[in-house]
């Protein structure tokens, strides 16, 4: 009986061993160098780049990291000498990057990722396309999703968010928004509209928040996070925006070819059912009484001189606008020094038109003053974002 039981218990033991090797079996992989880039725009030089090994059996993380830092402003990166348990990796980058809209460089850090198998691969991009996979990736991997699968699903569910369908495009740690093509023209026009017109805290959420959004079933559910992306891909220049992303390479010193990443945008607008919810508004009062550009008055009472009203708009970043008074102001004027928020351009050669327009965003209010101007009517012309024709018409009679 003894046997018998000193017998099971070394198989048992045996068994055990065998299993516990199985999972822990390494298996090196070796890489001479992986290189690449971090774009958003271009990670600055300094910015940190940190590969993680995964293991092959979950895709876990092992422990293991190696860390590097970018090289140019150009976001470049380079680490010699891998040696990892399997070619899955995660990498990410923290730093500071070239802002395409604003035209200057962030102040303040992002954090992007990536997840890639680096068996046939010498050059891996970190981007926006690829750290909205990752989340969607890892929520696949962990149902059983072969890594390849995962990473084709991923992406053309991530891509479907803006509106386009590319199948057949590569791997999104391979495109880079610094070379021709339109592959390449996809990622910028995707980056452009996560960036919108926010700061860098609000790009993070946001990148965040969709990232939890989708990362079960591959679909945007919330309309507030559609309506973000909308928002303010309305409002861009685009032409201002290609004008600041070919200047910054030149300023680089690099020849390059940015192809044609408005077709994306504008198809994006052009197609996508998010709600636009970025309006100008217009408060009932502001600093000094009434509002003439409220979108409820259009008869003024005064019991005496001066006429005085606020010219109050509240502008969402992005946004912009001009307004015309026109008709028979009888004496209309304005209050020098107190115009916050507006751009005085005075009269037309008639002597009846005035424009205002104004210089930033925001909530703006003028001090506007017409003059003693009883039995004035007139009319006030709005072009918003840089409309060619008047958004409203607003019919003005003060008694």
């Amino acid at each position: 009986m003894k046997t018998l039981l000193r017998i099971f218990f070394i198989s048992t033991l045996a068994f055990v061993s065998c299993k516990k090797d199985d999972k822990e079996t390494v298996t090196t992989f070796e890489k001479d160098k992986i290189s690449g880039s971090s774009q958003k725009g271009p990670f600055l030089n300094g910015s940190a780049l940190t590969v993680f090994e995964l293991n092959a059996y979950d895709f876990s993380q092992t422990g293991q990291s190696f860390s590097t830092q970018i090289l140019d402003n150009l976001g470049s990166f380079e680490i010699a000498n891998l040696s990892l348990v399997s070619p899955y990796a995660k990498l990410k980058a923290d730093g500071f990057y070239f802002n395409e809209i604003t035209n200057a460089n962030s102040i303040a850090p992002i954090s992007l990722y990536a997840l890639s198998d680096l068996a046939n691969k010498s050059s891996v991009n970190v981007n926006l396309l690829t750290t909205l996979e990752a989340s969607r990736m890892g929520y696949l991997l962990s149902n059983g999703t072969s890594f390849a699968n995962a990473k084709i699903q991923a992406q053309t569910e991530v891509l479907n968010m803006f509106f386009i369908q590319k199948p057949g495009m590569p791997e999104s740690e391979l495109l880079d928004i610094s070379q021709d093509g339109d592959n390449n023209a996809v990622l910028l026009a995707m980056s452009l509209i996560l960036q919108g017109y926010r700061t860098e805290a609000e790009l993070s959420q946001l990148i965040g928040d969709i990232s939890t959004d989708i990362r079960t079933d591959g679909v945007l559910n919330s309309p507030a996070l559609g309506s973000a992306l909308i928002n303010d891909a309305r409002l861009f220049n685009l032409s201002a925006i290609r004008s600041n992303i070919e200047n910054k390479y030149v300023s680089l010193g690099v020849t390059t070819v940015i192809s044609n990443f408005e077709q994306y945008i504008t198809q994006f607008i052009d197609s996508c059912n998010y709600t636009f919810t970025n309006y100008i508004t217009y408060p009932s009062s502001g600093i000094y009484g009434v509002n003439i550009l409220n979108e409820t008055d259009s008869v003024f009472s005064i019991s005496g001189a001066p006429l005085d009203f606020s010219g109050a708009a509240n502008l969402p970043a992005g946004t912009s606008l001009k307004i015309v008074h026109t008709g028979n102001l009888l004496g209309f004027g304005y209050w020098l020094g107190s115009l916050d928020g507006w751009t005085d351009f005075g009269t037309d050669s008639t002597m009846v038109t005035r424009t205002f327009l104004s210089n930033r965003t925001g909530l703006i209010n003028g001090r506007f003053n017409y003059g003693g101007g009883f039995g004035s009517s007139f009319q006030i012309f709005f072009y918003e974002n840089g409309s060619l024709t008047p958004t409203r018409i607003k019919n003005i009679y003060i008694q």
